[in-house]
């Protein structure tokens, strides 16, 4: 069973930077452990679990194994500590080639040697090798039992459709939750399954397009991040009564900070920036009106807001303290060769200080050195924040080794 009140777990997308969300999760389970004895690895602290991009990986990975959670977790954990690109794309060079290589040379050479050779290539990598890591990591047969079972009560990927340029929530529950449809964003029903997980983690041209039923009709999807205007509505509409939100990226920049200026941005900058704007701002811009609703709420009686729709969400928000592409850049030779090759191709390249186009590396550092130093970030972080945590759960109230609700 899972803990009471219910509480959602929201993971959201970043490629290789979903590695800190397991290291928070990491820290989560040894601090439960901590303040509730062993008893308390019986339960699964998230009745809800959403996630979008690499963060619907972790999240489904994780509600296949509601029953175990604390294993389940360290699983997870060690495959992270232990990446290796060619798990995730294919990164040897005669799959470089036939992918990236070609698709820039497409755009390159332009399209009347594409339509000469028919040569229609769809991405900028091959992440074949990730279907087989799925089918290893994320047994989503277990997930009926799971809800069944009243270990979950709902769970939901998120994905956005090239087909009607929509964003979709796809979902499964214990009890029969109805769809929802708001402008641009609607709910489907369904069985989850791996391949919802390699659509909701399509980067854009960087991995290939997936073709899904969606409720009754077919269309391509690629990842979640793309068109999500409100990241937390999906838990929200699940049920949700507390959110805990883990960033792949710092929510706020701290000013003063100074950035030289060389030359016109490369490719593989604006990529990046590109990219963050994708995977990073819409969650902080979500978050701020999360908070700016409760703080109007709080000023409103009772009565009003028992009539009202809206209710205040209680949440905790877990984030990088340190800039993820800071830490990139001194990873970059860590990437396999034919890969940073190709990237090389679009302005990335150096190290340390002198590094560029770090930020669009970060997303594809599936490399241990990499995905290890920001494990341990994850639970630096978490443990640095122990006392929030704990009343934030409610933990620091309960005694060791208490039969949870």
């Amino acid at each position: 069973m899972h803990e009471t009140p219910l509480t959602a777990l929201v993971l959201s997308g970043g490629g290789a930077r979903a590695a800190y969300q397991v290291g928070v999760l990491r820290a989560l389970a040894h601090l439960r452990r901590e303040a509730l004895g062993p008893r308390a690895r019986l339960r699964n602290p998230f009745g809800i679990i959403v996630g979008t991009s690499a963060g619907a990986i972790n999240a489904l990975a994780l509600a296949a194994n509601a029953d175990r959670f604390e294993a389940t977790v360290e699983l997870i954990a060690k495959v992270w500590q232990n990446f290796s690109a060619e798990q995730v794309y294919r990164a040897d060079s005669l799959g470089v080639i036939r992918s990236g290589a070609r698709w820039l040379t497409m755009l390159s050479v332009g399209w009347a040697i594409a339509r000469w050779r028919r040569a229609r290539p769809q991405s900028l990598l091959d992440n074949a090798p990730l279907a087989r890591l799925l089918q290893r990591l994320v047994p989503v047969e277990r997930l009926p039992l799971m809800l069944a079972q009243g270990h979950l009560h709902a769970v939901a990927v998120t994905a956005s459709s090239y087909t009607s340029g929509e964003h979709y929530t796809f979902y499964d529950s214990g009890p029969a939750l109805e769809p929802w449809q708001r402008s641009q964003r609607r709910a489907v029903r369904t069985r989850l399954t791996q391949a919802h997980l390699l659509a909701s983690s399509a980067i854009p041209f960087v991995f290939p397009a997936r073709l899904m039923d969606a409720g009754g009709h077919s269309a391509w999807f690629g990842d979640g991040s793309m068109r999500q205007t409100a990241p937390l509505s999906p838990a929200v509409h699940l049920g949700a009564e507390r959110l805990l939100i883990i960033g792949a990226g710092r929510m706020q920049e701290p000013g003063g900070r100074a950035v030289a200026t060389h030359g016109h941005p490369s490719l593989a900058q604006i990529a990046g920036h590109a990219m963050s704007s994708i995977f990073l701002d819409a969650l902080a811009v979500d978050i701020e009106r999360m908070r700016r609703i409760n703080r109007t709420l709080a000023l409103l009686p009772e009565p009003v807001i028992a009539e009202s729709e809206w209710r205040p969400l209680e949440a905790l928000v877990i984030a990088p303290t340190q800039r993820l592409d800071d830490i990139a850049a001194r990873h970059l030779g860590d990437l396999p060769a034919p890969v940073r090759a190709l990237l090389r191709g679009v302005g990335v390249g150096g190290q340390g200080e002198q590094a560029s186009g770090a930020a669009l590396a970060s997303y594809l550092l599936f490399e241990a050195p990499f995905t290890r130093a920001l494990v341990a970030l994850g639970e630096a972080d978490t443990r640095a924040r122990r006392d929030e945590v704990l009343q934030f759960f409610g933990w620091d109230r309960a005694a060791p080794d208490i039969q949870l609700p």
